[in-house]
């Protein structure tokens, strides 16, 4: 993905809201099965990291998007945005 298209969707992000929070418990299995099902329905997510984790956003980013197949578009503070275009066959 080119800079180009990471800013594109980095703007189409800013109108979303988070659907999900990394607390404390951190990346569980769990986490990654409802993400992996929202990046399936919706491609684009916002995620906030809650201040009591022990990783910060920009770990919380990378590791999803190693565990997800997704790429990374911002982690600006306590949010992070990560987009995988869906695998479903289109209709």
């Amino acid at each position: 993905m080119d800079n180009k298209e990471r800013s594109r969707l980095g703007g189409l992000a800013q109108s979303i809201q988070p659907i999900f929070q990394i607390g404390k418990n951190g990346i569980t299995d769990i986490v990654i099965k409802e993400l992996n099902d929202a990046l399936e329905a919706r491609e684009l997510i916002k995620i906030t990291v809650l201040k009591n984790s022990e990783l910060d956003s920009k770990e919380v980013m990378a590791e999803l998007c190693q565990k997800l197949e997704a790429e990374p578009i911002s982690a600006i503070g306590f949010k992070i945005v990560i987009f995988r275009k869906s695998r479903r066959p289109k209709k």
